[in-house]
């Protein structure tokens, strides 16, 4: 069970009441004498946000209320994840229904995640009851997977490179029994020579991370993850204000490393396999330039029209090696472009895929899940953007229009024989603090596709 979650019954607990303006009046009718007289007092007003402390015998709690949108408000499902910011230590339950009870637990979970490997954590413990009729263990694994991809995010490249990254990996599937195998360094220039040409410039050895799980008669289901652990840009560098933030280059592993997790520890019934191609994208004597030309895995060649654009290129020859099992679905999961954020916030990643079944799901699973996601297209005319004079393709386009599309086209060149793709052009970061997601380290679209993977395989 998740640190932050109680079984019913294990301790008592405060109520909490959840409250708009339009069940205000009748649950202030309903609180004892005392409890009433005090809220009018404090003059609480029932608005989304908004909470009030109602003071009980010998110095203890009665209950707090807590206010939530009215039904014609745009909802937050995760608003309740700010009661663990407001609420002193203790153990609380829902007293009556939020707009959703398990998302509002899961919200109350996620909102109690602090990054503690370089200080002490605020030591405060607030719990919640699970409420009644939800899953606690569902949202046990589910949190437990966004904690594990919000710490390898957050941790910076100086303790976070390709082996450390590989640890973490070993880590998991030592937890849940599957196996991991690792081509590292020069070993990686004969059959992944997109993934050694990013990664020989740095001083700790890139590599492509292999993990398999479950029975092989289930069906394969593959999850890629680009691990850039460091991008300056290579020798086309980024400025400083955006090279900044590049410790979270990694995202994408980790977010796909989170749903591995999920997956694994509900034993849905497929056959998983995880790619994760890990570099640093440094620059040095050996780094790789622009207009260099590399013989993909797959045999494609690609003309380098700018080192920045690194993510597709590792991610080209993993997807080659995902695409030759034929699985029933491949899953990428990339910090890819800054396109991606200037059409779609760094709230909304956007998703492709040519599987209209697919993309509906994943629409659905997004909004039930409040893991938001939204569909862009894989407009074919737009590849003529990638040719190249001198190779078959470029890993970039001449000009700066329609960059998330482009790159998405630029990877989907290296899927052929899978069923199902789909590739997610994730921020996984959080800039501004919100309810049950902090500000740092995100992990984005994995409990969609948990969700939709559960109903898929689930037993």
């Amino acid at each position: 069970m998740h640190p932050a979650f109680v079984t019913p019954g294990a301790a008592p607990a405060v109520p909490v009441w959840f409250v708009t303006g339009a069940t205000w009046p009748a649950l202030r009718e309903a609180l004892e004498p005392g409890a009433r007289a005090f809220a009018d007092a404090a003059g609480f007003e029932a608005k989304p946000g908004r909470h009030l402390l109602l003071p009980g015998k010998a110095d203890g709690l009665a209950g707090v209320l807590f206010g939530l949108e009215t039904a014609d408000d745009e909802k937050d499902p995760f608003r309740p994840g700010r009661l663990v910011d407001l609420l002193p230590a203790g153990t609380y339950r829902f007293a009556n229904a939020p707009h959703d009870a398990r998302l509002a637990a899961l919200a109350f979970a996620l909102g109690s995640y602090r990054f503690a490997r370089y200080r002490a954590a605020e030591a405060k413990e607030v719990r919640l009851e699970i409420p009644a009729g939800v899953d606690g263990a569902d949202l046990s694994r589910i949190a437990d997977g966004v904690t594990l991809a919000r710490d390898l995010i957050n941790t910076p490249a100086n303790d976070l490179g390709p082996a450390e990254l590989e640890e973490a990996v070993r880590a998991l599937a030592a937890r849940h029994g599957a196996q991991v195998r690792s081509v590292a360094g020069n070993d990686l220039k004969q059959n992944f020579p997109l993934i050694h040409a990013v990664g020989r410039a740095a001083d700790r050895a890139p590599r492509l991370i292999d993990l398999t799980w479950g029975d092989a008669a289930h069906p394969k289901i593959t999850l890629v993850g680009k691990g850039v652990t460091f991008d300056t840009g290579g020798l086309d560098i980024k400025p400083e204000s955006a090279m900044r933030m590049m410790k979270k280059d990694m995202g994408g592993a980790a977010c796909v490393l989170a749903l591995a997790h999920m997956i694994m520890d509900r034993g849905l019934k497929l056959r998983l396999r995880v790619l994760i191609p890990a570099v640093e994208n440094a620059i040095s004597g050996a780094a790789f330039r622009p207009l260099d030309v590399y013989r993909s895995r797959k045999g494609l060649t690609v003309e380098i029209g700018n080192t920045d654009a690194e993510g597709r290129l590792i991610l080209a020859d993993a997807l080659a090696l995902a695409d030759e099992e034929a699985p029933e679905l491949i899953v990428d999961m990339a910090t890819l472009t800054g396109a991606a954020r200037v059409a779609l916030g760094p709230d909304l990643p956007p998703f492709y895929t040519e599987d209209e079944a697919l993309a509906a799901e994943v629409a659905r699973c997004a909004a039930d899940e409040n893991d938001p996601l939204w569909r862009l297209p894989l407009w074919r005319p737009y590849a003529s953007m990638l040719d190249s004079k001198v190779a078959d393709l470029n890993n970039v386009t001449s000009g700066g229009f329609a960059g998330s599309i482009t790159a998405a086209l630029f990877l989907k060149r290296f899927v052929a024989t899978a069923k199902s793709w789909l590739h997610l052009d994730v921020y996984a970061w959080t800039p501004t603090a919100k309810p049950a997601r902090p500000e740092g380290g995100e992990c984005q679209a994995a409990r969609a596709l948990y969700a939709l993977l559960a109903d898929r395989y689930g037993a």
